[in-house]
């Protein structure tokens, strides 16, 4: 599983790193796989409202959002830490929040829908130096709707008043403990998923839908990964318009070797898509071959077709694991 976590203070040690650290290093220590995100160390543009993800679905501006947009999909929790500014988020935090309204026009206005929404978590981690009522209930609503733009639920929050000084939440009663057992609690149901890998060669097609079918349909029961032995540059583009026409959102998805789709997890059940494969062999999994054409290169009709039979099995696969009391 990922644990994504954005610090959005300027101070690269401040009172929101340290309580993030808490929470990440009790996740990794658990078994996630987690990447902590500077907002202030990433060349993120404000959002220049050019229109172009409502009429086309992608972000115009090139720049280091990019690399983000894969990374927001792929997490199963995001955790956002920042201190209050002026009841909001930092300005570094806010442009990259603003540039997820391409997510948000995915699924609003093109009505495509993210295989890992409804399993996604997201939290929120926030310390303000005043004690007021109020103090938090601007930066909450911000990232109760970033959440709901990136494909994600609102998990709950760690809000803390009266820390101010650098390293003063540190020598709070219960800050960092809070963090930990938050940790513990959100990311253990992750952990105890089943481990199922696609494999194909170009990891472009067919393991792709595979793979977007099982976390659409079973996420919360199966971790899901997929990769090639020879990976192309990007997903099939026919394959991305097919799986659209099922309101299914495979933007953003990269193909990857076999060897980096295990890196933080050994497959329990192997699944190869009728291809000839190099696949590893993963001591204690099990083997599946799905004997399915290609279609890269062919007809949209055949795309459609595999998609269609990808999904059927897909779901064959969802109920007998069930039936045998594996998920």
């Amino acid at each position: 599983m990922f644990v994504l976590g954005l610090q959005g203070s300027p101070r690269l040690k401040g009172n929101t790193s340290i309580l993030l650290s808490a929470f990440m290093d009790e996740a990794e220590r658990l078994g996630a796989h987690v990447h902590r995100l500077h907002a202030s160390l990433v060349k993120v543009a404000p959002c220049i409202e050019c229109g172009n993800c409502e009429e086309k679905g992608f972000c115009a501006v090139d720049d280091e959002m990019q690399q983000i947009f894969p990374m927001l999909r792929q997490a199963d929790i995001i955790v956002m830490a920042t201190p209050v500014f002026f009841y909001g988020p930092t300005a570094q935090l806010k442009s990259l929040i603003d540039r997820s309204q391409t997510l948000w026009a995915r699924k609003y206005v093109h009505k495509l829908v993210d295989p890992g929404r409804k399993w996604r978590r997201g939290l929120l981690f926030s310390v303000g130096a005043t004690k007021g009522q109020n103090l938090f209930d601007g930066v909450e609503l911000t990232a109760k709707y970033f959440f709901d733009a990136v494909g994600a639920s609102f998990g709950g929050s760690l809000l803390y008043r009266k820390i101010e000084k650098a390293g003063e939440i540190s020598d709070h009663s219960t800050a960092l403990e809070d963090a930990r057992a938050m940790a513990k609690e959100s990311v253990t149901p992750f952990l105890n998923r089943k481990k199922v890998l696609f494999v194909c060669t170009e990891n472009a097609c067919r393991s792709q839908m595979a793979g977007a079918f099982t976390q659409y349909y079973a996420g919360d029961k199966i971790e899901v990964e997929s990769g090639g032995s020879a990976p192309a540059e990007e997903i099939n583009a026919v394959m991305e318009q097919v799986m659209a026409e099922k309101g299914i959102d495979v933007a953003y998805r990269r193909p990857k070797f076999i060897e980096d789709a295990v890196r933080h997890g050994t497959p329990e059940l192997v699944i190869s898509m009728g291809c000839e494969v190099a696949c590893p062999a993963f001591p204690g999994a099990t083997h599946q071959d799905w004997d399915l054409q290609d279609p890269a290169g062919k007809s949209i009709e055949v795309m459609r077709g595999v998609r269609d039979e990808v999904e059927g099995r897909v779901r064959r696969l969802i109920e007998e694991l069930a039936g045998r009391g594996e998920l």
